[in-house]
């Protein structure tokens, strides 16, 4: 089974090796039909601090590597 990915931006990188990431979704609303954005953060690995806030990245599903720490940044797509 492939392993998820998905597209977000930097909002923290206070923690060591760590970054908090916000992921943006589109969703319609089931009665007014309006479109609305829902986010959730996630945090990601970042092994040597490369990633500062306002940064677009790409993470990727991994093992658990903390309490709730599960996913690991893969690359940069836009920079702050």
């Amino acid at each position: 089974m492939p392993k998820r990915v998905m597209q977000g931006v930097v909002v923290s990188d206070k923690a060591d090796k760590t970054v908090s990431v916000r992921v943006d979704r589109r969703v319609m609303h089931p009665i007014y039909k309006k479109f609305m954005t829902r986010s959730k953060k996630f945090l990601a690995h970042d092994e040597s601090n490369a990633f500062k806030v306002g940064d677009m990245v790409r993470i990727q599903e991994s093992r658990p590597l903390s309490k709730r720490k599960r996913w690991e940044v893969v690359g940069r797509v836009g920079e702050a």
